[in-house]
C-alpha cells in the first residue's frame, strides 16, 4: 500500500503518531494505541479511515464483550421459534448466524479499517481469544462448517485507557503507540481546527488555567482535551471575558463553568485548597 497516513483537516496528528500508523499498516499488524480517555484515540481509526477512502468498521466493547462476539452469533432462539412456526427457512441454517464486525470487515469488498475500541473493558482472555484470528485474518464458523477468511486485510486499530494490563502474548503481535497528552502548542493547533474564530487573548488565558489545574497532585480525574475544547465553547457561548480566567484574582478560586472540566465534588474541593493555600503563602 502507498497511501500514507497525514493526519486530517479535522485531526491534528503529531510525526510520532502518523508514523506509528503508517508502521503498523507497512508491517500488516494491529496499532495498539494507548492513552488518557479523550485524548483522540478513537477519532484516530475515523480519521485513518477518511483519509484513505477506506470503509470504517466500529467494534465498542463492554466489559461483557466476548470475543466471539466479534466473529458471528448463532440465533437459535429465531431458528427455534420459525420450526415451530413451520418456516421453510429453518432448513438453512446460515439464515440465522448475524455477522459480527470482524466478519464484516473481513467481508468488505475493499480494504476496511477495523476499530476494536477500549479493548481493556473486557475479560482478561478476550484478547487471547482473537490471537488466531488477528494472526490469519481467519476463523471457522462450526455451525455451517466454513472457514471465513479476510478478502483483504484490514487495519486494525484498537485502544486502551489502560485500565488493566494485557497478555503479553497479545501485545507482541501489536505496534504499540502512546499518545501522550498534548502539550500547549499541539492544544492550540488542536483548539483551532474547532474554534477558529476564538481569540488569542481568550485561548491563551484558557490553556494557561486548564494547564495549571491539571498540574495539581492528587486529582482523581485530570481534565482531557475533548473536556477542554468543551469548556471552550461554553466560554464563548456565554462570551466570558478573558480577564475573568485569570487565576491570580483574589475573588476567585475556580475558573468560570469549570463543571465542564472537574466531574466530581472532591477534584473541586481540592483545587480550592490548593488555591487558597498558595495565595495564603503569598508574602
Amino acid at each position: 500500500m502507498t497511501q500514507k497516513f497525514e493526519g486530517t483537516e479535522r485531526y491534528v496528528a503529531t510525526e510520532d503518531l502518523m508514523m506509528a500508523v503508517n508502521a503498523a499498516v507497512t508491517l500488516a499488524r494491529p496499532l495498539l494505541v494507548k492513552g488518557e480517555p479523550g485524548t483522540g484515540k478513537t477519532q484516530l481509526a475515523e480519521e485513518v479511515a477518511a483519509a484513505l477512502g477506506m470503509p470504517l468498521y466500529r467494534w465498542h466493547i463492554k466489559s461483557t464483550t466476548k470475543a466471539q462476539h466479534g466473529l458471528y452469533e448463532y440465533d437459535a432462539v429465531s431458528r427455534l421459534r420459525d420450526s415451530q412456526l413451520g418456516d421453510a427457512k429453518v432448513h438453512d441454517i446460515g439464515n440465522y448466524i448475524v455477522k459480527g464486525r470482524l466478519w464484516e470487515a473481513f467481508d468488505s469488498d475493499r480494504q476496511a479499517v477495523l476499530l476494536i475500541d477500549e479493548i481493556d473493558k473486557a475479560d482478561i482472555e478476550f484478547p487471547n481469544d482473537l490471537l488466531l484470528e488477528l494472526d490469519r485474518m481467519e476463523f471457522y464458523v462450526h455451525e455451517t462448517r466454513e472457514f471465513i477468511k479476510a478478502r483483504q486485510r484490514p487495519i486494525v486499530v484498537i485502544t486502551s485507557n489502560n485500565e488493566k494490563e494485557l497478555p503479553d502474548a497479545f501485545l507482541r503481535r501489536c505496534f504499540f503507540h502512546f499518545i501522550r497528552f498534548p502539550d500547549a502548542d499541539t492544544m492550540m493547533r488542536i483548539v483551532a481546527v474547532h474554534y477558529p474564530e476564538l481569540k488569542r487573548e481568550l485561548l491563551s488565558e484558557a490553556l494557561n488555567a486548564f494547564y495549571k489545574l491539571r498540574e495539581v497532585p492528587g486529582l482523581k480525574k485530570k481534565p482531557s482535551t475533548s473536556e477542554l475544547l468543551d469548556w471552550l465553547k461554553l466560554l464563548l457561548a456565554e462570551d466570558v471575558p478573558p480577564e475573568a480566567l485569570r487565576t491570580d484574582d483574589p475573588r476567585k478560586s475556580l475558573p468560570p463553568l469549570h463543571g465542564a472540566l472537574l466531574k466530581n465534588e472532591q477534584d473541586v474541593h481540592l483545587f480550592e485548597r490548593v488555591v487558597f493555600m498558595a495565595r495564603a503563602n503569598r508574602p
